[in-house]
Formats: structure tokens, C-alpha cells, sequence
């Protein structure tokens, strides 16, 4: 772990950090409000005696099978369970480990074996695949599997997730503000994710940032249509119901027009998401001849957020703001948007005010500039990764995170994200590791050699480009022919190209390294000239 014992003095005065975990806030809640519903899952409404309880139970069945301090992940869409999980996990002085049920067997044998995930809950089968068999084929590949657990379905040869909760006398640990516990693995440019550490007070920090900023009360209500697995669904649905008041409603999948009819019959004031979430909103609730009159706040991230998007969106949601933000897994919530309806202008035109992180820009040389790459940190940051190796580089001598993004200052406190130093693809609010993609790729037989881009795309934000050179002339793979071989060899499906362009030389510096700026610009200019 990281630590700076100034900042973590400061962090403590200014009560972004405090003595607490959300063991104590689920405890508390069970005790003051017992009969508040924070969870909704379809038919299943937990309320906080019911969430303690189970997570209380789930903790010592935990305990049972796996040491305080082991990792447990969960591959599992926005389920109620997930929840149950989070906070038994928590109560049980373990670390949590979310994983996209969208990644297969590649990606999850590097994950397990990366981080020793000593328990794993998964469905059994969701949509149209077999999570069951995929783990005992993950498991075989393992020199220390985890146990596996079937949330819902038939659980096989795994355990039973209703066994778990069979009375225990395990004693629950007590807990360190400061202990990590979260895992969440990010695509970086070496290709291999890496794990990013949270601890209990990172991430209280960012959640009262949120509270502070978000035009938060309580009993509002949290439309969770981002994946639990990412830092801002986990948040969302885990720790905004308990430490700022609000309830949850998840959706399992994403459904532009289910949606609208739940924000409707919930009263749900807050959503957030990508890009694609907005366009798709807007077009649903316009179909369905809605306003959304309790929605306050809609947060839009990621890559390319049109400015004529969040003016359209605030036109037609005239009860909501409608902001575009900043942040990482690393560094989550870097700036807090404009979440005020009369400043459209800064909530359009940039990604809005630095919240509680301290910013700088600085230029190849590490020196203040104007524009330049954004450096960041704050109470909400990383404590480190999983492997201190992976840090090479991503700090400077201060402690500021390296973004690898490229960014400019706009009337003093506005944050305005220009460009991506870093060469990460984000779709759909996924981010993608091209070089990834580019290892895995580099094994077809008719590829001499391979680079990934992103291009701009109105519908997913950006849209991945396979150029490729053959190794022999007319033996050129179709874009199918290349989704084939990546999903024999176990890459999750969001991670395909959808382009595929065959050129004779990909174009080079004098050291040999691909001149990716190069590729995009030739691309780019072929479909202005289209």
C-alpha cells in the first residue's frame, strides 16, 4: 500500500476519511431504520434489517470456508445477491473482487490466479452461457482454484449459495478503516489488467464527495444500470443506499425503454452512465412521451460526450441536470461535474469542477502547463496495486496519479479532458486494452503484424479498428473470421474489433514503435472524405 501520513492527517481533519466502516453504517441502519428499503432487484426488496441480517449470516458462512483478508469475487449482473455478497464480504474482513460477467476464460484464469480468489460466486447460466462449466474448465487451470458458488440456478458440482447461510458460530472480525477492501481490475496499456486496491475509507471518501456534490437527500432513489462490477455501479448500489440515505434500484440488464418505465414507477432522481445511456434515454423517454419529472441528476462519463448531447438531454429532462465528469478506477470521480441546470454552458462544454482530488497539468517534462497530461490525487484515490511492480510510472514524486489523459483548465476550477495520452479504447463505457487485443491477435496464422485503434463513434463513444498486415497476400481474415479466432481463444466478447482493414506496412518511428496518431489520422481522414 501507498501511504503518506500528512495527507492521511488531513484526509481524517477534514472528515473525508473517518474511524467507520460500512459494517458500522449497515449496523446502524438495521438499528434506526429497519424497515427502509434500500435494494430493489424486480420482485426482491430488501430493506436494512433484512440486508444485515443476510449479510451477517453470509459473513460467518464466509468465515467458514476462508480466512479474514481472503478475496472474494463475484461474476454476477445487478442482482440483489450481489449486494448480500458486498456486505458480507465486508462484515467478514475480506476483500471484494467484482468481475464483468461479460469476460471468459482468459481473462478470468489471470484474475483468480493474479489475485488468489479463495471463494468466486457466479450464476449458473446467464444469457445463453454456461458459467458453470466455463469455472470448471478456469478451476483445471488453477494450481489453487477458489470455491466456487451458484447464485442462482442449478449449482452442479459447485456449492450452493442458499448452504452458505446454514448457522455458523463464526466470530466476525473487527475492522480497519484504513484496510483495503476492494480489487477492481482495469485495462492498462501493458496489455495485462491490474488490480486497483481500495479501502474502506478511498472509497468512503469518494461516496461523501458524491453527498457533498450530487444534490443527494434522503430518500432519493438511485436508478443502477452501470455494472456493479465497476467503481461507480458498485458504489451506486452498495454504499450510496447506507451512507447517504438513498435506495437502489437495480437493473439486471440494460433497456433503454424498461428503464424509463422504472425510473417512472420508482420516482428514481439519480442516474449515471455512458455515453450510449444518455443517447438511449433520451430516445426512450421521448418515445414513451415522458420528462421524467423526479429525475435531478443525470452523471454521463467516459469517452466523447458530445456537448450538443448534454444540451439536448438538459432541453428534454427539464427537472434535471445533466453534467458530463471526470474519473478512473484509480482516481474515481476526478472532477464532480456542473450539477446545476443554469449553468449549462460548463456542464456541456467541459467534464466540470474538481472536486475533493488535487489536480495539476503538466507537459512531457513534468513542468506546469496550460494543457497537458492530468495529474491527480485525494482522499479518494488508490491506496497502490495488487503487485508494487505495476506502480512503475504511474506516480510522480508527490504522489499524483498519472492519468495518461490529456486535459486543459477552464474558468480557474473547470476541467476540460482533451485527449488520451494512454492508448485505451472505451465503448460502451467499457474500457479496452488495444495492446490486449493486439497480443491475442498477433497468434493468427495469417497476421504478420496488428494495431488496435478507437475511432469516434455517435452510438458507443468509440468503436474498435483492426489494421492488420498478412503474412501472405489474399489470405486476409473477414471481421467474422477474426471474432472466431478470439473467442477460441477466451476473449470477452466487447473486446472484438468491429473493423477490420488490411494495409502493406503499418507506419513506424525510426525505434520501430507504431505510430498509432498516424493510423487514426488516415483513417479518420478516409471516412471525412466517404
Amino acid at each position: 500500500m501507498r501511504w503518506d501520513e500528512a495527507r492521511a492527517q488531513v484526509a481524517y481533519a477534514q472528515h473525508w476519511w473517518v474511524r467507520e466502516t460500512l459494517a458500522d453504517a449497515l449496523h446502524q441502519a438495521a438499528l434506526k431504520t429497519p424497515e427502509r428499503v434500500v435494494i430493489v432487484d424486480a420482485d426482491a426488496r430488501l430493506d436494512c434489517r433484512t440486508l444485515h441480517a443476510r449479510a451477517v449470516s453470509l459473513a460467518r458462512g464466509l468465515l467458514g470456508r476462508a480466512a479474514s483478508g481472503s478475496v472474494v469475487s463475484f461474476m454476477l449482473p445487478n442482482w440483489h445477491e450481489a449486494a448480500v455478497i458486498y456486505h458480507a464480504a465486508t462484515l467478514a474482513g475480506m476483500v471484494v473482487h467484482p468481475i464483468l460477467p461479460s469476460l471468459r476464460d482468459r481473462e478470468l484464469t489471470f484474475m483468480l490466479q493474479d489475485v488468489d480468489s479463495r471463494i468466486i460466486f457466479i450464476p449458473s447460466t446467464l444469457r445463453s452461457h454456461d458459467f458453470s462449466t466455463m469455472l470448471e474448465r478456469v478451476a483445471a487451470q488453477l494450481g489453487r482454484p477458489p470455491q466456487v458458488v451458484v447464485v442462482r440456478g442449478d449449482p452442479g458440482p459447485h456449492i450452493s449459495f442458499a448452504s452458505l447461510f446454514e448457522d455458523s458460530v463464526q466470530s466476525l472480525p473487527t475492522l480497519e478503516p484504513e484496510a483495503v477492501r476492494m480489487v477492481l481490475y482495469t485495462s492498462g496499456t501493458s496489455g495485462s489488467p491490474k488490480g486497483v486496491l481500495h479501502s474502506h475509507n478511498s472509497i468512503h471518501a469518494l461516496v461523501r464527495q458524491i453527498g457533498r456534490h450530487w444534490l443527494v437527500r434522503p430518500g432519493d432513489t438511485y436508478l443502477v444500470a452501470s455494472p456493479v462490477s465497476h467503481i461507480g455501479g458498485s458504489i451506486y448500489a452498495f454504499e450510496c443506499p447506507l451512507l447517504l440515505g438513498m435506495r437502489a434500484i437495480l437493473m439486471e440488464r440494460w433497456d433503454a425503454d424498461a428503464a424509463v418505465q422504472l425510473l417512472l414507477a420508482e420516482g428514481c432522481t439519480h442516474m449515471a452512465g455512458a455515453t450510449p445511456f444518455l443517447v438511449q434515454l433520451l430516445a426512450a423517454a421521448q418515445r414513451a412521451q415522458t420528462r421524467l419529472p423526479d429525475l435531478k441528476l443525470f452523471i454521463c462519463g467516459g469517452a466523447s460526450v458530445p456537448p450538443s448531447l448534454i444540451r439536448q438531454a438538459a432541453a428534454y429532462f427539464e427537472h434535471a441536470a445533466v453534467t458530463r465528469v471526470y474519473g478512473s478506477t484509480e482516481v474515481p470521480v476526478i472532477t464532480v461535474g456542473t450539477p446545476d441546470r443554469d449553468d449549462l454552458f460548463h456542464a456541456a462544454e467541459t467534464d466540470g469542477a474538481v472536486g475533493i482530488a488535487e489536480v495539476r497539468l503538466v507537459d512531457s517534462a513534468g513542468r506546469h502547463a496550460d494543457e497537458g497530461e492530468i495529474l491527480a490525487r485525494g482522499p479518494q484515490m488508490l491506496v497502490g496495486y495488487l503487485h508494487a511492480e505495476s506502480e512503475a510510472g504511474v506516480f510522480d514524486q508527490d504522489g499524483y496519479y498519472r492519468t495518461g489523459d490529456i486535459g486543459r483548465r477552464v474558468d480557474g476550477n473547470y476541467l476540460v479532458v482533451s485527449g488520451r495520452a494512454k492508448d485505451i479504447i472505451i465503448r460502451n463505457g467499457e474500457n479496452i486494452s488495444p495492446k490486449e487485443v493486439e497480443d491475442v491477435l498477433a497468434e493468427h496464422p495469417a497476421i504478420k503484424e496488428v494495431a488496435v485503434v478507437g475511432l469516434p463513434d455517435a452510438r458507443t463513444g468509440e468503436r474498435a479498428c483492426a489494421i492488420i498486415v498478412l503474412k501472405k497476400k489474399n489470405d486476409a481474415p473477414d471481421i467474422d473470421g477474426l471474432r472466431t479466432f478470439l473467442s477460441a481463444q477466451g476473449l470477452a466478447v466487447f473486446k472484438y474489433p468491429e473493423e477490420v482493414v488490411v494495409w502493406e506496412v503499418l507506419p513506424k518511428n525510426d525505434a520501430g514503435k507504431i505510430l498509432k496518431h498516424k493510423i487514426r489520422a488516415q483513417l479518420m481522414q478516409r471516412t471525412a472524405g466517404s
